[in-house]
Order: C-alpha cells, then structure tokens, then sequence
C-alpha cells in the first residue's frame, strides 16, 4: 500500500508565493526549447518557406497562447479549476470526435489525429485528452474519498472513461498516445490507492488488442522489426533513427556549436518535431544532455514535491498527473530517439514543434506552479482532519 499522505479539503485555501525554482525550471526548459527549435529548423525553413524563423515564429505564437493559459491556471482558485473539470472532459471528447468529420478533420498518412483551425494552424485533441484525463480521474477519486457509505465507492467510472478515451484515440490511428495516456491513468490509479485488481479487467482487453494493433498493422510492424534490427533498413524504416545515432555520436563531449557544422540533423526528415533532441545533442554534445536531464530531473523533483505536500487531495492527484505526463512523455521520446525504444510519435515537451503541445503543456505547468502555492499545513492540522491514503483500500 501506498504511504502517500493527502489532506481533506479546508473551507477556504491558503496560498504561499510562487515556487520561484518551479517557475524557473519551467522557464528555462521552454526558453531551450525554443532555441534549439530555431538551431534545428532553420535549414528547412528556409528552402520550404524561404524564412529561417517559420516554424520559431509559429512555435512562439502558440506559447503565447499557452502562457495566457499558464496565467489563468495558476492565479485561479483551485475550487474554481475544479467546476470546469467536466467542461474540459466535454470539450476533450468532442474535439477528438471532430476528428473524424470530414471537412474539419486533417488526414495525414491515414490518422486522423488533427483539426482544421484559422489561419493555417491545426489542433490535436489526443493532446488535451492528457490534461483531461488526468483531472477527471483526480476529481473522481477525491469525491470518493468523501463517500461515507463504503457500498458506494466504486472507481468503475473511471475505468470506463479511461477505456473510452483511449478507445478513442486509438481510433484516431494515434497508437503511441493511446498507450500512453492509458499507462497515465494507470499510473493515478496506483497513486490514488486503488486497488489494481479494478485494472485487471482492463488489462485482459487492452494487452491483446495492443498486439493485434501492432502486429495487424504493417506500419507499426515494419517500425517494431526495425528495433530489433537496428542495423539494417538504413534506408527506410530505421533511416531517421540511424541519422538520429549519428547526430547525438556527432556532438561528441561539447559538441559541434550554435548553428555549425550541424550537417547530421540535416539528414533527419522534419527533425524539428519528434527527433529534435538529436539536435539538441549534436549542438550541445554529451554536456548539453546532461544538462538537459539535470534540468528535467530538477523541474520533476520542485514538481512532485508540490503534489506531495499539497493539501488538498484533488490538487496532489492532478498535479502529480501532469507533471507525469510531461516527465513521462520527455524520458519516452529521449529513448526513442536514442535507439533504446522502438519509434513512436510521442514528442518532446517544450522542444518539438507543435502548438497543441506547447499549449497544454504550458497549460498543465500553470497548474503545477498554482498547486506549489498551497500552504503546507501538515503541522496546523489535527488528526481528525488527516486522511491517509489507506483509507482508500475499500477500492
């Protein structure tokens, strides 16, 4: 059983200053995130577009979409956020449903995973359906924590919208962020203290229909053989993962500068999307990735701390879930790109281009940033105000 300790709700809640190293955390995995966007894309800006800020510029406009949305989720009461939770559930399944209307739907390469938006730009449901899950499940579990009658606790709901969620973007052909955003849920479901034995149902459905999706499916075959055999189809399935190799072997300790000598990234199809930490790695070598990991690591630690210490259950829960997602997702995509897992279409949070991706994930730190604020009162609480998570062991 877990030994994580949450607190009942108080009428009212207390607020201490911004975690500054939070924020800086934050700040600083944007900012690189940006810079090394512009170091990786420039070239093929250029003879696609004939401008080398195209896709800086365009990444730029949606984070400044994303900070008003870090703003609003930091100064906003946590008992507000939490009325909006089923309008953001709502909103999440509609637009994934939007996905498959022809005319505002966006087919590439047979997913439909995107929805036409003004002015050229597209969304990603599957992005915020990360953000969604994770609150809905935080709400859910924390009302049930409430219930005083054991005979009505039951987490079945949740199982139920984890299924059609991910049935969903599984639907979408999107088969990276289906299993990803079911290991999320199940990751709160430990976390809550909920029995696994609700998981197990599950498990038995989503186990063979994960191996009937991949082995049914020749595109996602052919990327599974690939990472067996990592030396052979150089020229096909394994050819941005072999250049990926070779740009991150190219950087060496310091590696090769700002903007020179950069000739392996050249060789990775749209390496600014899902493959652009081998440009991070070839600009910035072997002191850049570990850089990069220390700053991760830092922002993952300022992050849990503020869902461990978080008096309010809803708040520890949902904090704990984004800051999973985006820690989860950037160790997902590091590995991908370095050979150790098979290829995927996870990106990296705050480096690869995508505006969806950069809004929620900037949306999801504004929460985390409002979640450090809460006073840690564990000293000014009596014992009969303290809820272990034990409690929940009925589930």
């Amino acid at each position: 059983m877990n030994q994580f300790t949450f607190y009942a709700n108080k009428p009212s809640q207390n607020y201490n200053k911004v975690d500054i190293w939070l924020l800086g955390s934050i700040l600083l995995l944007w900012g690189l995130g940006i810079f090394t966007l512009y170091v990786c894309s420039q070239n093929f800006a250029i003879r696609a577009f004939g401008n080398p800020l195209y896709f800086v510029k365009r990444q730029l406009l949606c984070s400044a979409v994303g900070f008003v949305l870090f703003a609003g989720f930091m100064i906003t009461d946590m008992r507000y956020i939490r009325k909006f939770v089923s309008v953001i559930v709502i909103v999440s399944l509609v637009l994934c449903f939007l996905t498959f209307v022809p005319g505002i739907s966006i087919i590439k390469n047979g997913a439909r995973r995107w929805i036409r938006l003004p002015g050229n730009f597209t969304f990603q449901p599957s992005e915020l359906v990360k953000f969604a899950i994770v609150l809905f499940l935080a709400n859910y579990f924390d009302k049930q924590d409430k219930l005083l009658n054991p005979e009505e606790k039951t987490v079945f709901p949740c199982v139920i919208a984890l299924i059609v969620f991910a049935g969903i973007v599984f639907a979408q052909k999107d088969f990276s962020t289906g299993v990803f955003i079911t290991l999320i849920g199940i990751l709160l479901f430990f976390v809550s203290g909920a029995k696994l034995v609700w998981i197990f149902p599950f498990a038995l459905i989503a186990i063979p229909a994960a191996f009937l999706m991949i082995t049914l499916n020749p595109y996602r075959l052919q990327r599974l053989i690939g990472w067996i055999s990592p030396d052979e189809f150089s020229s096909s399935i394994n050819y941005q993962s072999l250049n990926a190799k070779r740009a991150i072997s190219a950087g060496g300790v310091w590696g090769s500068g700002i903007g020179v000598g950069l000739s392996k990234i050249n060789s990775i199809p749209e390496v600014q999307a899902d493959y652009i930490f081998a440009g991070w790695a070839e600009s910035m070598g072997y002191i850049g990735v570990v850089i990069y990991f220390v700053l991760l690591g830092f922002f993952a630690y300022r992050g849990y701390k503020a869902a461990l210490s978080n008096p309010d259950k809803f708040s520890a829960l949902s904090t704990f879930g984004c800051v999973s997602v985006i820690v989860l997702q950037s160790l997902v995509n590091t590995m991908v790109v370095s050979g150790v897992l098979p290829s995927t279409g996870i990106n990296l949070p705050f480096f690869s281009l995508g505006g969806t991706s950069i809004i929620i994930t900037l949306a999801m730190c504004g929460f985390i940033v409002n979640a450090s604020r809460c006073e840690k009162i564990d000293e000014k609480m009596t014992e009969s105000d303290e809820i272990n998570i034990e409690s929940l062991s009925y589930l």
